[in-house]
């Protein structure tokens, strides 16, 4: 799978090692950066990767910030993304299934690696249900500009 990835500061160190567990499964990753952990604003590198699941340059992307909530409300505001915030690897399974979730954010700050490379794991191996959630990810999409 192409995966684009992409983090700020506070997430810079976790999207190192993230980008290279995910290789090491085989997947191509796109690193949209940051290339240090020097400070940078989140939404600039949210906006890289939710254009790349968008314009087909990626099939998921990852985003990681200190909390993972700002660079999903970022992400969110592109047109086509439906961006989750996520903690345990429940979650992104029922984001995948139940949501559609392209964009997966985590937190580098609050959630260790290994629950994070969990995470991953659930967000790349879940497809989504359809059914009956075909017709609410239709309505969220009816919401956007």
């Amino acid at each position: 799978m192409k995966i684009s990835i992409a983090s700020d500061h506070a997430g810079f160190e976790q999207k190192q090692a993230l980008a290279a567990y995910l290789e090491g499964l085989g997947h191509d990753v796109i690193d949209r950066g940051p290339g240090t952990d020097d400070r940078v604003d989140y939404p600039d590198f949210a906006a890289l990767v939710a254009h790349d699941v968008v314009d087909g340059a990626a099939e998921r992307g990852v985003l990681v910030c200190g909390t993972g909530i700002g660079m999903a409300v970022a992400a969110n505001k592109i047109d086509g993304i439906r961006a989750a915030n996520v903690t345990s690897p429940v979650f992104a399974a029922l984001a995948r299934e139940h949501n559609d979730a392209n964009i997966v954010a985590v937190s580098g700050r609050f959630v260790d690696e290994a629950t994070n490379r969990e995470i991953l794991d659930a967000f790349v191996s879940t497809e989504f249900g359809g059914g009956r959630h075909a017709d609410r990810v239709k309505k969220i999409t009816a919401l956007e500009g």
